[in-house]
């Protein structure tokens, strides 16, 4: 699905990831771990270009999506961005109904009739789980729901314009134990349909949800490898040293 080819990124003229390169499979949980500072979530941002956002970045190398440099200059970046959705670490639910969050991003890409509006609605809902606890009050604030609730809103609305890929920074860090596990549940049944990756500073959280994870460390990736070898046979003493709370 995603391909990484020797990635460095600059904030003006300080380093911040240094000769990535990696391959993210296809409906699968990929989990970004490292101590806070390392370029996780700079490494996350880059794969829908979400640093363009921010003023004297540099980057080089190639992020291949389905087989495209996501970085040419034919490349539409709100395109882009559709097919490779970003969920925040705090929720942020637009200040307007339930409803309107999640029809936003269909309306934008041209879509107004209602009885499509109400089915995108309604299944984008039910993919994040939330629809039952929602759907007596579509035309509420959306600011009216719990943490939990608002973070899968925030998912639903990403899922809404249908994304292949979808991004996914700490979504857990802000929530109780209970939207945690509902989070963390939704995620593994989301990769039956997408390819989802996430940081996560939780090393349990990695351990439960991923297939594959990568160790970040002062913007290097250390070492990437099916989850279950990352913990339990690490191959770089850095990697054992994190995982095992040596620091961190």
């Amino acid at each position: 699905m995603i391909t990484v080819n020797d990635l460095c990124l600059w904030y003006g003229n300080t380093p911040a990831l240094h000769h990535i390169n990696m391959t993210i499979p296809d409906k699968s949980i990929t989990a970004l771990i490292g101590p806070s500072g390392c370029g996780k979530s700079t490494f996350l941002k880059t794969l829908n270009r979400m640093n363009d956002l921010i003023p004297g970045v540099k980057i080089t190398g190639e992020v291949l999506y389905n087989g495209k440099n996501i970085f040419a200059p034919d490349v539409d970046v709100n395109m882009l961005r559709k097919e490779i959705g970003m969920v925040f670490q705090k929720p942020n639910p637009f200040p307007m109904s339930i409803y309107d969050n999640i029809a936003y991003g269909p309306r934008t890409h041209g879509i107004t009739s209602r009885i499509q509006l109400d089915d995108i609605v309604e299944r984008s809902l039910r993919d994040a789980a939330i629809w039952d606890e929602v759907k007596d009050r579509l035309k509420k604030n959306a600011h009216g729901l719990s943490g939990g609730q608002q973070q899968r809103l925030c998912i639903a609305r990403a899922l809404a314009v249908e994304p292949d890929v979808l991004l996914m920074d700490e979504p857990t860090s802000a929530l109780d134990p209970i939207s945690t596990s509902k989070i963390e549940e939704l995620a593994i049944s989301l990769k039956e349909k997408y390819t989802i990756i996430i940081v996560t500073h939780n090393m349990q959280q990695a351990v439960r949800i991923s297939d594959k994870t990568a160790f970040f460390l002062l913007g290097e990736m250390i070492e990437y490898d099916d989850t279950e070898k990352i913990f339990a046979m690490p191959r770089d003493k850095r990697t054992e040293d994190y995982i095992t709370g040596r620091f961190g």
